[in-house]
């Protein structure tokens, strides 16, 4: 047995914060021999940890950390190992620009991109293997995927569980149809239960994605211990960011919605307990695609998760790109509180899913949305549905690159799209927390319709991929989409960089005096030194904001440090989709 922390203080702490997890958890389970299991899991074989829990601050990122979110065969070239593409991509184009990479999961699967895992402890070898991993954690901050949620219904798990073998006869949840499952919440139209044939006769197992995504139980501890098993492979391969993918449906309960009950935020919370102890520094970023107030609660008392996805940032940027006014944009940024003490946002516009709807719910009016979604089906995007309670259908995410998004607003079609994808993108920089970037984004791919007809899913209109060597070609000429944006992309966030007022935790407050058309934040660096004016024209149209609308202190220089133009006390103006950064420390 594993001993716990030596320093006493520390010692008790330590074991009756896993106590009380375990107690709300698993409240009919022997809580001390959990406890010892729970440790002999995370630390096995007597592996070193911290004698003292990390503390809660500021220090585990800074305005230097920019995430590239990406899979493992986006770039392919039909000779060598996309991980090694990859690995060379990294180098050539974004070490300097970014110094995290999220590779999406790198696991042996069956379906849904990655997302079907048949063996959490292996690597893809259609990718790669370990070693390729690691030389990329080597020079980049790596993030991989815990998809707990749910296994891919061919794995070995399954299989076992299907002939009744142990422990895995007790790894999936059952369902009866007579069960009152009417309150479910699920992001899919198909039928929630799937009978399959075992060795105990017919059982019913639930399915909140897909029929081949068997939801696992944890209701039976011995699940969460083989996941903190694999948490500590990844750790070991050098990850040091845990995504908890779909973890607000960890756990159910037939006549709830099975939707961010309170099992589901403790075992957060355990694992969260576990990380503050860990050698390694190991950030948990939960992945909660649903309204704000329910996205926020993952922070919980600064117990939880690290850091957050800001989902409602894609939907409000995409309306503000398209209407030309940053009114809801505005008004919701008012309303987000900083992130607590030890906690950050990761914000994005887009990602290898689609653009979700419902963090819009609330924002965006039903007419604001509808003009959303059919400006995104003129220009070729698609929508994703979702059943209601009711057994209605809603739209859940468009699915579209963000690039092409950007080809036209509420007005039609006209010649400023690369200004306003660069517009869309610096907004994701200028803002509180850490900015991540989808490779397509950087990329400045289009819709790929052929993958969607070839692979007959949605989603698959934003997951090209790109041969590697024509788009090498792409990016060395300057008439090029991709030579445009992946310039500006990086100089922008090179110079992000070097400014301490973009630290994830500066202070932030959004401008409400300017004009609906600009989206207007002031950021100060956490000594006070620094601040920065960022301002964002998100309309066709030229914008001059009076001098009382910033409050520049007349006695220091302020600088533009996009344009590198000094900014007077006089009247400012942008010109259509035109970003300033207006700092005081050039």
């Amino acid at each position: 047995m594993t001993d716990l922390p030596k320093t006493k203080p520390d010692r008790i702490a330590f074991s009756r914060a896993l106590k009380n997890h375990v107690a709300v958890i698993y409240p009919d389970v022997d809580g001390d021999i959990l406890v010892s299991q729970i440790i002999d899991a995370f630390w096995p074989e007597g592996r070193a940890r911290r004698k003292r829990a990390r503390t809660p601050g500021n220090g585990m990122w800074s305005q230097g950390d920019a995430l590239l979110i990406t899979y493992g065969n986006s770039l392919v070239d039909g000779k060598h190992k996309p991980l090694d593409l990859l690995n060379d991509f990294l180098r050539r184009y974004m070490k300097g620009t970014v110094n995290g990479v999220h590779v999406l999961p790198f696991f042996p699967f069956t379906s849904d991109d990655g997302f079907a895992v048949t063996d959490f402890r292996a690597v893809n070898p259609q990718l790669g293997d370990w070693s390729d991993i690691n030389r990329i954690a080597d020079e980049f901050k790596l993030m991989s995927d815990l998809v707990l949620n749910h296994v891919s219904s061919q794995g070995q798990w399954f299989n076992a569980y299907r002939q009744g073998q142990a422990p895995y006869d007790r790894f999936f949840f059952e369902a009866s149809p007579e069960d009152d499952l009417d309150m479910v919440v699920r992001p899919r139209t198909t039928p929630l239960l799937q009978e399959v044939e075992t060795s105990n006769g017919p059982r019913h197992v639930w399915c909140t994605f897909s029929h081949d995504q068997i939801d696992l139980d944890f209701r039976n501890p011995e699940v969460l211990l083989e996941f903190l098993r694999i948490i500590r492979l990844h750790v070991d391969n050098g990850v040091q960011i845990i995504r908890l993918d779909a973890v607000a449906f960890l756990w159910k309960q037939a006549g709830s919605p099975s939707i961010h009950l309170p099992q589901t935020h403790e075992v957060v919370k355990l694992i969260r307990t576990l990380c503050n102890f860990a050698v390694e520094p190991v950030i948990l970023l939960t992945e909660t695609n649903v309204p704000k107030a329910e996205n926020l609660s993952y922070f919980g008392k600064r117990d939880e998760a690290h850091v957050i996805y800001n989902f409602p940032l894609p939907p409000l940027i995409l309306h503000a790109m398209m209407s030309g006014t940053a009114s809801h944009l505005v008004k919701w940024q008012r309303s987000m509180p900083p992130a607590p003490l030890g906690c950050a946002y990761l914000n994005f516009t887009a990602s290898h899913d689609g653009i979700g709807m419902r963090p819009a719910e609330g924002l965006l009016s039903e007419q604001d949305q509808s003009a959303v979604i059919d400006t995104v089906r003129k220009i070729g995007g698609l929508v994703s549905m979702r059943t209601l309670p009711d057994g209605a259908e809603a739209p859940y995410e468009l699915n579209t690159t963000f690039f092409d998004a950007m080809s036209q607003t509420f007005e039609g079609p006209d010649d400023l799209k690369l200004e306003r994808f660069i517009c869309s993108q610096t907004i994701v920089m200028s803002l509180e927390g850490i900015p991540a970037f989808y490779i397509h984004s950087l990329l400045a791919t289009p819709n790929d319709h052929d993958s969607v007809e070839k692979r007959g899913m949605n989603r698959a209109i934003n997951r090209h991929r790109w041969d590697y060597s024509a788009l090498r070609a792409r990016l060395a000429q300057e008439d090029t989409d991709q030579f445009y944006v992946m310039q500006h992309l990086r100089d922008r966030l090179k110079l992000r960089q070097k400014q301490s007022a973009f630290h994830p935790n500066a202070t932030q407050f959004t401008i409400n005096t300017l004009d609906d058309r600009v989206f207007g934040l002031w950021r100060q660096s956490l000594d006070r030194k620094q601040s920065i004016f960022a301002l964002h024209n998100v309309s066709g149209q030229a914008v001059t904001l009076p001098e009382t609308s910033l409050n520049l202190i007349a006695d220091e220089d302020w600088t533009d440090l996009l344009s590198g133009a000094a900014v007077t006390m006089g009247e400012v103006t942008l010109a259509p989709y035109q970003c300033m950064w207006i700092s005081n420390a050039a």
